[in-house]
């Protein structure tokens, strides 16, 4: 299409082409967000079955948060999937738009996101509202149930091959199991002493009051420069 005015038609097909595909790929992502739930409750169900009687039990929990958001409780750690209703294409300088996969179809570039963050599981409990949690990893799924993982170590290492990587059940497994871990190794770290030497009495108050002593694993750090 030019640069003139676009007649009805023309106005017309660009929104129907355009809006299909946004639906076809929104549709594939909520499919795969789906199987990512499936395996998440199975693996949480495996776990119980082989914690053993009378001894200490490290709770791990699948919780159902509506259509596009579930938890993953283990230890002291919360991992939620949270997938985003909205479509996404990946900008011109993006890695994989200069993929022959992407080139031979434009379309392919459309992704729908899930986003896996981790937060402390105490955080919840007792109502920290100023705890920071992490982006630990997103993953872009397109209308061709490709997939590619922007994250962390183990997780933006292992499935970030976007032009043959296709989104299964034994690949879903692997990047719970993967998120899992690279949570678990993810150590809680001390906040730098100097920004903890002075309290006033309103923010001890309010910390005894509802225990809100500001935590997170990588305090007084962002998260886009945390290397290990």
């Amino acid at each position: 299409m030019t640069n003139s005015t676009p007649t009805t038609s023309q106005l017309f097909k660009v929104l129907k082409t355009k809006g299909a595909l946004k639906q076809e790929v929104f549709s594939k992502t909520l499919k795969a967000f789906n199987l990512f739930k499936r395996e998440a409750e199975i693996l949480a169900a495996q776990y119980m079955m082989k914690t053993l009687p009378g001894k200490a039990v490290i709770p791990f929990e699948y919780y159902d948060r509506g259509q596009f958001e579930f938890r993953l409780k283990f230890a002291g750690d919360v991992l939620i999937f949270m997938m985003h209703t909205n479509v996404f294409e990946f900008s011109r300088d993006h890695v994989v738009m200069r993929s022959s996969y992407i080139k031979d179809d434009k379309r392919r570039s459309y992704c729908g996101i899930i986003h896996i963050f981790n937060f402390l599981a105490d955080s919840f409990k007792y109502n920290r509202l100023q705890d920071i949690g992490y982006l630990i990893g997103r993953i872009f799924v397109n209308r061709e149930n490709h997939y590619f993982i922007e994250g962390k170590r183990e997780i933006g290492l292992l499935y970030n091959n976007f032009p043959s990587a296709i989104l299964t059940r034994k690949t879903t497994q692997g990047i719970i199991r993967s998120a899992m871990l690279y949570t678990i190794n993810f150590d809680l770290l001390t906040p730098p002493y100097g920004n903890m030497k002075e309290v006033t009495v309103h923010e001890m108050q309010t910390a005894l009051d509802a225990m809100q002593i500001k935590t997170g694993k990588r305090m007084g750090f962002r998260f886009e420069a945390d290397e290990s």
